[in-house]
């Protein structure tokens, strides 16, 4: 069982910095979902400028199973790169598309001024986590993928990482080659899936560094705090979720506030330790919501700029 976190000294110095005795800034950025609705894509919009002052290295949108929030993640960007001061990455798939459909997505944002792909191989449709077949005429992986969006135009391209192994990987080592298969292709940083058991991380970040790659790796951070949403994410992702972490939401199905704040805090102790092994860049999943990833970049010293 991984051990809970627990307030450290040295987990003071975002909070300090924050207070104004260090000017040093993390980076941060922030992945949005495309709206279903009116009433949720009133509620991403008034997420993203909350959180749009906060400076963020990029905000990424995600893109559906199967594809299938395509017009959508593109209005989406496309809207953001038009009205706010953001530098927005769109999230692009190869499921249940060709080749040729999706580099006309990748030439169409190029041409709108998109500079920066989150490119994954994705889900099928409605199978989050089900069993993957590439088409015959499209990309078969992320790798691909990478390689034909390089083949385009320079975009930045973002890829996906898992520090507890791919569910459909055999191991941590195939993982770390399919990785170097994707920096050879044209990626150029790697993203992780959230995770809890930072020890884990550690070490998996540390053999990734052993077997020579060199480009940025973001720590994905889930601060939800919706426990059974949380575990139903997890399964599908087999990400482990520590007894102790369950145990801290143990009974409070009907206290949304105090739920509230334990997530901020244990996102922000995570930020924390990771800070503490040298990483300086976090990637926040906000399920559009701005409030917990608002309080825990304060946390960490991450505010607007002084008008």
């Amino acid at each position: 069982m991984n051990a809970p976190l627990t307030l450290a000294p040295s987990a003071l110095g975002p909070i300090a910095r924050a207070g104004g005795r260090d000017t040093r800034r993390l980076k941060v950025s922030f992945e949005f979902s495309p709206p279903k609705s009116p009433e949720a894509e009133e509620n991403l919009w008034l997420a993203i400028r909350r959180l749009e002052p906060l400076n963020p290295e990029f905000v990424s949108v995600t893109y559906g199973a199967g594809g299938s929030t395509r017009e959508r993640t593109h209005r989406t960007v496309l809207r953001m790169l038009k009205e706010t001061t953001l530098s927005p990455a769109a999230h692009l798939t190869c499921v249940d598309a060709s080749r040729a459909e999706v580099d006309a997505v990748v030439q169409d944002y190029w041409d709108a001024g998109i500079r920066h792909i989150v490119a994954l191989r994705g889900d099928p449709p409605g199978q989050f986590g089900g069993a993957y077949q590439p088409r015959a005429d499209g990309y078969a992986n992320a790798t691909e993928l990478a390689r034909g969006i390089a083949r385009i135009a320079p975009f930045e391209v973002s890829v996906g990482l898992y520090p507890q192994i791919h569910p459909e990987s055999p191991s941590t080592a195939h993982d770390i080659d399919v990785l170097k298969a994707k920096i050879d292709a044209g990626a150029t940083r790697a993203i992780t899936q959230f995770f809890f058991d930072i020890d884990g991380f550690l070490k998996f970040v540390d053999q990734v560094r052993k077997a020579g790659v060199t480009i940025p790796i973001s720590p994905g951070i889930m601060p939800v705090s919706n426990f059974k949403g949380l575990r139903k994410m997890a399964e599908a992702s087999r990400i482990s979720v520590p007894e102790w972490l369950g145990n801290l939401f143990d009974g409070l199905e009907g206290d949304a506030d105090t739920r509230r704040l334990i997530a901020c805090s244990v996102a922000a102790e995570m930020c924390a330790r990771l800070e503490e092994e040298g990483f300086d860049d976090f990637h926040f999943y906000t399920l559009n919501r701005a409030d917990l990833v608002y309080a825990i970049c304060r946390v960490l010293g991450v505010r607007e700029a002084a008008s």
